[in-house]
């Protein structure tokens, strides 16, 4: 099968035994819209805070990201099929630096993974694989220190899943409502939890 995102330039690229190559791409809002509305208007991601966007709205929000320089978005593909959405951003220019004693090397990231269907239902590894992946971009190919996530406190999946890998968990704190023309973010109780470079790399 051909891989539709061939053509595009990865900022990262790895292969991970016994799971496959992923590519860290950066995202393009209007042709990666559609597939991310199917994915943030499922239930399961109510807690990204999209459901009830339309495709149009989606697109328009990852544009409006993308004149920025402090947060990023990027398509994460494993062997030509989408993963997962990863966002960055600068800790200080959101409002989680409002939370905690923002320090210098520190990076922001949200994840959101691809629906768990297709064959196999359940896969096993799958977020231990792309967390991974994701710990090496940001902090050994952007030479970043510390990863910093914010997931919510009733979100307890999440905050699970980070730390089985290997994040230590911080305060619960609350991120402040955002009511900018481009953006709104409701007010959000946190549980704020950090990855060291030293932790994941021993470096």
């Amino acid at each position: 099968m051909s891989d539709p995102y061939a053509s595009r330039t990865a900022v990262h690229e790895q292969t991970v035994d016994g799971f496959g190559t992923v590519r860290v791409l950066p995202l393009d809002p209007a042709a990666d819209a559609p597939l991310l509305h199917r994915w943030v208007s499922e239930e399961r991601a109510v807690f990204w805070g999209m459901n009830g966007l339309t495709v149009q709205r989606v697109a328009e929000v990852y544009a409006h990201m993308d004149t920025l320089d402090t947060h990023h978005a990027y398509l994460l593909v494993k062997d030509g099929e989408p993963a997962a959405l990863l966002q960055t951003y600068e800790p200080e220019a959101d409002r989680v630096g409002d939370c905690y004693p923002v320090e210098p090397g520190d990076i922001g990231v949200h994840l959101l993974l691809a629906p768990a269907t297709g064959t196999g239902g359940p896969r096993p590894g799958w977020t231990a694989a792309l967390v991974g992946v994701i710990a090496a971009y940001v902090l050994l190919g952007l030479d970043r220190r510390r990863v910093v996530v914010d997931p919510d406190v009733a979100n307890e999946k999440a905050v699970a899943r980070f730390l089985r890998q290997g994040f230590t968990a911080g305060p619960e704190v609350v991120l402040p409502e955002v009511d900018l023309p481009d953006v709104y973010l409701p007010e959000k109780k946190a549980q704020l939890a950090f990855l060291t470079r030293e932790v994941a790399f021993g470096r």
